[in-house]
């Protein structure tokens, strides 16, 4: 039960996006604040903690031009909450759900908390049937499951922005006749990346089915924190209470921590590894774990979060708390990126470990688990191989070993580099496969049944 507005002009203290309001002896946490400064303007935040007779807000849209002396802050006694309907598809808002696209409010519908509800795991269905991108090295040998979180590692300079709006525009659903939707939420981008996703989203159509949420990098930081809730929400809006499948598609999980440890400066908490707080991976979780599925209902939320990794280092502590929460990771090669090959994905250490319950006969084909494992095992030994040759040259090599360097060359060239054009289909993204494969005579694809050989290699995909 929430407690009755209350107004209070005794704001004590000013530090960063926070500020600390006496005088507050029954403020909740989440509660949302509404602040008055003197010219007027209004602005939003959010009680963070509440101790004897002192509130702790961060104020969304920074501290700037707040007097301590005559800011009213009133306490309004119920949590941040955002409207959500039908009608929010198509549209495009700011980081705090402004209408940004020029159109008015969300038509009244359903008033939704946006720190969600908890799911209890009992009620949780068990990830199957994917969700085709069109990118072979994903649907091929990573597939992305419904209710999986499947997050991509990416670097500084890498094209995670160009991977993103591809898959947002070729993303669909196997079966026809169930709706899909996409709910894309950017935190910290430029300027320039926000207009090439609205451009790529508006020219491509793909806006139709899409919901935008845009924090840029001049926005508040502070406002990083609600963006992928406020997201999230409406995921979950459309999946549980419309019965749509939604991609949720969250860039850039890095930027939201950075906020997440601009707070935890402002309140003087003792920072955790490279100065991130200690709740981080707590804080990760909650976002992390609003997808999924659950029993008797339609839909499903699957969450394609990027992250991005300060000097490539898999070890930072973004991507390494990321990577205890979800199931898997998707790598971007800097090296193949070099090479000129988009997307440049290294398949040797992404993973998607629910890929197993989403492919198969009557999913997606009978031959996929087998050729994904034969390409991932003929790969991994041409990459050896290609080391190898580095240092002793490739005087001694056996016909079998260079038919091993061939196929990986062809293999970052032709499967992985399948570039922007178009995407492929997942029977497409097999067929590609068989072809590379036909390198290699029968005794050395191990990995495939002979049933399955005979089958589809001669071209004849069931």
């Amino acid at each position: 039960m929430t407690s009755p507005a209350r107004e209070y002009t005794s704001v004590v203290r000013v530090a960063g996006p926070l500020m600390a309001v006496s005088g507050v002896g029954d403020a909740t946490y989440g509660e949302v604040v509404e602040i008055r400064l003197p010219g007027g303007e209004r602005r939003r935040g959010e009680v963070l903690e509440s101790r004897s007779d002192l509130a702790i807000v961060q104020v969304f849209g920074g501290t700037q031009d707040l007097d301590t002396e005559i800011t009213s802050v009133r306490f309004t006694g119920y949590p941040m909450r955002m409207v959500v309907s039908p009608d929010i598809i198509g549209r495009v808002f700011d980081g705090a759900a402004a209408p940004a696209d020029g159109g008015g409010p969300v038509i009244p519908g359903t008033v939704m908390d946006i720190a969600g509800s908890a799911v209890n795991p009992t009620a949780r269905a068990y990830p199957e049937d994917c969700i085709e991108t069109g990118i072979s090295a994903i649907d091929g040998m990573n597939t992305l499951v419904r209710g999986q979180k499947l997050p991509i590692f990416s670097g500084a300079g890498l094209p995670h922005s160009m991977l993103a709006a591809q898959i947002a525009r070729q993303a669909r659903v196997l079966r026809n006749h169930e709706e899909f939707a996409i709910v894309f939420g950017a935190m910290g981008i430029t300027n320039e990346e926000a207009q090439f996703f609205l451009d790529e989203f508006e020219d491509t159509g793909a806006l139709e089915h899409a919901v935008l949420f845009i924090n840029r990098a001049d926005d508040p930081a502070i406002e990083r924190i609600i963006t992928p809730r406020l997201a999230l929400t409406t995921a979950e809006y459309l999946a549980f209470d419309c019965g749509m499948h939604v991609l949720v598609i969250l860039q850039d999980i890095t930027a939201y921590c950075e906020a997440l440890r601009e707070v935890s400066a402002a309140r003087d908490e003792v920072p955790a590894r490279r100065g991130y707080p200690g709740y981080m991976y707590t804080d990760l979780a909650s976002i992390f774990e609003r997808a999924g599925r659950i029993h008797d209902r339609k839909g499903s939320i699957t969450q394609l979060p990027i992250i991005s990794m300060p000097d490539d280092d898999i070890t930072h502590p973004v991507p390494d708390l990321t990577g205890y929460i979800t199931e898997g990771q998707i790598v971007l090669s800097r090296d193949l990126h070099r090479k000129g090959i988009y997307p440049p994905i290294d398949v040797l250490p992404s993973l998607s470990r629910l890929m197993a319950g989403g492919i198969g006969e009557k999913k997606t084909r009978k031959d996929h688990g087998a050729v994904s494992d034969q390409l991932y095992a003929a790969y991994a030994k041409g990459r050896r191989l290609e080391s190898l040759v580095t240092v002793i040259g490739d005087e001694g090599l056996s016909d079998a070993d260079r038919r091993y360097l061939s196929f990986a060359a062809r293999f970052e060239r032709e499967y992985i580099g399948q570039g922007r054009a178009g995407g492929r289909s997942i029977a497409e993204s097999l067929d590609a496969a068989w072809n590379l494969l036909s390198l290699f005579p029968e005794e050395e694809l191990n990995r495939i049944p002979t049933d399955l050989i005979q089958t589809y290699r001669g071209g004849e995909n069931g």
